[in-house]
């Protein structure tokens, strides 16, 4: 770090936080020494040293040393696990439960240069003498290479910092860790690993042409990760690789790297930290946060803005101002003296209830009982909510007192049992959380706050749904909050795009009232619209849920996913897919009435329009203030809410002389496994699209109402 890096390190603070601003130049100035001659002028870096003795195992084996030991596992999901200094899997908070039993059919063996390796089904790991690490394909290609790590002990005892480098192919792109980066990509820079980073995990996924693989850094501890992407170079020898250098203040050197393609790779992640909790059908509504200081008379005027304007509303989310002096689970019975009542009318207005709870003690408050949630007898606490009639949490955080990751895991699961067995049978709890550890998807989702102001603001905080469905948390979205200055045009394109993520919640923009109606007669049309088009979505996001606890797959997943070898759409920051069928093209810039989208392979429909489009190909398509473009795969199967409440299939032509399908998984979420997947088929000969649902028994005709879109709509392939 230079004198440069110190001075930005101070004004990123702000004035608001210059005593900790302070803090982190002075260890920043710490942090520039260590980096020159280490932690001090006695204290030299230990390295593993050379290989002395080899223990081969079931899944792997003990690699002892010089100085340090190697334990390498291939667990019987093709995950492997590697832990430096006598480090093994567990205990763990990520873990879902015990480690999974070892590949029996996988062992040490001699390598070359007197190094060892493991042979799996799936992966290859190799060691070198020096303790470096490989993960191969079962080809033999690298997917990366760990250089052996690097300890600096602490004088006079106590935890020990380390680092640790890494490379990986040039063409290779890193996405994650946890929504930090500005877009979907770090690419090159800083991300911190420590509190200051909310809804940060130290997950790398890694994609290349070779293959995708996702590395998990069990250890919860203060760190940050340099990421450095790579480039080809114009022949052989010319390539540099891409890096990654990740420096811990102390904790365990312990981590896991699943192998696959990118739905293999979050399917394994998912069996090793847990199926994603299911959300209740009424969760993938719209929410509206309360935060003023009225009372239930309030939250009436809210929920009636809203009916008398026809726009939807499935929760409101009481704020701190609920709350007796701001104290978890503490209501203020002057402000709602009977809280139940108005949960009880709220629900047969089909509006749920979500209480605040604030996740941090503030300083006044040390000395009142049952201020902090206590993790001990937490679930008695969240239970007695629901006795209130509030049938979901979110948490917050004092911006003073930043909630640790492993905290936030434990607050999120104590809420979700506590509330689990309370709520109605045929639903189950809401469970919201700031920040974030790995596992916290068994629980819940994550919100992710009003974010930065702006237009990048807006960029920011779809890059970080993106990247937590990576992490493996599929249930996530920003507040949409009209930001003082910043226009109705923004917020307009911030509702768009938040109408195709999981979590939609918006919030008051500065009045009473606080709803849409705030910014004008434009603006609430526009938001009419974008309300009532994700209102129609609802079967589609319930299905994508349940196959998200099935499968791990994220919900919103980047442009590349089912198709990784396709190195321009690696690259596509500006797009996303809303499961397999949709591709949305959100409006990143002010002014925009139009906007290029990158198609991947493919027919594709713009579903206002229906023109098809022949990908791949960037094509130049309209975006009017009213609407954002979005687009439908040739051949999708899509649940959507008919004019009728039920649900009807909306099929999408296929491609003359070509096929399609999709899944649809009826009800909502009730905390279990579900109802079992409705599976349609779907052929086109000539002008004629026939749609069939395939059962055990066969094939049969679809007992749903089916609307065929795409045929007679304009042409133009492209």
């Amino acid at each position: 770090m230079n004198g440069r890096d110190l001075v930005r390190s101070w004004w990123s603070v702000g004035v608001a936080g210059a005593a900790r601003g302070l803090r982190t130049v002075r260890a920043a100035w710490r942090r520039r020494g260590a980096d020159a001659t280490g932690p001090g002028p006695r204290v030299r870096a230990r390295v593993p040293g050379t290989v002395r003795e080899v223990e081969p195992g079931p899944g792997g084996g003990v690699l002892r040393f010089a100085r340090s030991e190697l334990r390498i596992l291939v667990a019987v999901n093709g995950a492997v696990f590697w832990g430096w200094d006598g480090a093994g899997p567990e205990p763990s908070y990520a873990l879902a439960g015990a480690c999974p039993e070892p590949d029996p059919r996988a062992e040490l063996e001699p390598d070359t240069d007197g190094g060892w390796r493991v042979v799996a089904e799936r992966v290859t790991v190799a060691v070198s003498r020096h303790g470096a690490l490989e993960v191969l394909t079962p080809g033999g290609v690298t997917l990366r290479r760990d250089l052996p790590p690097r300890w600096w002990e602490a004088e006079g005892g106590g935890p020990a910092r380390w680092m640790q480098r890494s490379e990986v192919p040039a063409d290779a792109r890193f996405f994650g860790p946890g929504g930090r980066a500005e877009g979907p990509r770090p690419g090159n820079g800083v991300s911190g690993t420590g509190s200051a980073a909310p809804v940060t995990v130290p997950v790398q996924l890694v994609v290349a042409d070779a293959g995708t693989h996702l590395l998990f850094v069990d250890n919860p501890w203060d760190g940050t990760l340099t990421l450095r992407e790579g480039a080809e170079g114009a022949g052989s020898g010319h390539d540099r690789a891409g890096t990654s250098e990740l420096r811990m203040e102390g904790g365990p050197v312990r981590g896991w790297v699943m192998v696959g393609t990118p739905a293999r790779v979050l399917l394994t992640w998912a069996s090793l930290t847990g199926a994603p909790a299911l959300p209740p059908a009424w969760a993938f509504g719209h929410h509206h946060v309360r935060e003023g200081a009225g009372g239930e008379d309030e939250v009436r005027r809210v929920v009636t803005g809203h009916q008398e304007r026809g726009l939807p509303l499935d929760a409101v989310h009481l704020g701190h101002g609920h709350l007796d002096g701001g104290r978890a689970f503490t209501v203020d019975q002057d402000r709602f003296p009977k809280l139940p009542v108005l949960a009880d009318e709220m629900r047969r207005e089909g509006i749920r209830l979500v209480s605040v709870v604030p996740s941090a003690v503030r300083a006044e408050d040390r000395c009142h009982e049952g201020v902090f949630p206590d993790l001990t007898d937490a679930r008695v606490r969240y239970a007695g909510l629901a006795s209130q009639g509030l049938v979901g949490v979110w948490h917050t955080a004092h911006a003073s007192v930043p909630v640790g990751r492993v905290e936030a895991l434990g607050l999120a699961r104590a809420a979700y049992e506590g509330l689990r067995d309370e709520v109605l049978a045929d639903e189950g709890p809401l469970v919201l959380s700031p920040s974030m550890w790995a596992g916290q998807q068994r629980y819940g989702g994550v919100w992710c706050g009003e974010g930065a102001a702006g237009w990048s603001g807006l960029r920011a905080s779809l890059a970080r749904v993106l990247g937590l469905g990576l992490c493996g948390v599929p249930f996530s979205g920003p507040d949409v909050v009209g930001v003082g200055g910043e226009g109705a045009e923004l917020y307009v394109r911030r509702l768009q795009s938040a109408a195709y993520l999981p979590l939609l919640r918006t919030g008051a923009v500065g009045r009473a009232d606080g709803g849409p109606w705030e910014h004008g007669a434009v603006v609430l049309g526009h938001t009419r619209v974008a309300l009532g088009e994700r209102r129609r979505l609802l079967p589609y996001f319930m299905t994508l849920a349940h196959l998200a606890r099935r499968t791990g797959a994220p919900m919103v997943r980047p442009v590349w996913w089912p198709a990784p070898e396709e190195r321009e759409l690696r690259d596509c920051e500006d797009a996303f897919l809303l499961g397999d069928a949709l591709l949305v093209a959100p409006v990143l810039e002010p002014g925009a009435v139009r906007r290029e989208v990158r198609l991947p392979r493919g027919r594709w429909y713009d579903t206002a329009t229906g023109r098809a489009y022949e990908g791949p190909a960037k094509v130049l398509v309209d975006a009017p203030l009213e609407r954002i473009p979005v687009f439908a795969r040739a051949g999708a199967v899509l649940p959507v809410r008919g004019e009728d409440g039920g649900t009807e299939l909306e099929v999408w032509a296929p491609a003359p002389g070509r096929s399609g399908g999709g899944l649809v998984v009826p009800g909502g979420g009730d905390g279990g496994e579900g109802p079992e997947a409705e599976r349609y088929s779907v052929t086109r000969s000539g002008p004629r699209v026939v749609v069939r649902r395939e059962t055990e028994d066969g094939v049969e005709e679809p007992s749903r109402p089916v609307r065929v879109r795409g045929l007679d709509g304009p042409g133009g392939q492209m």
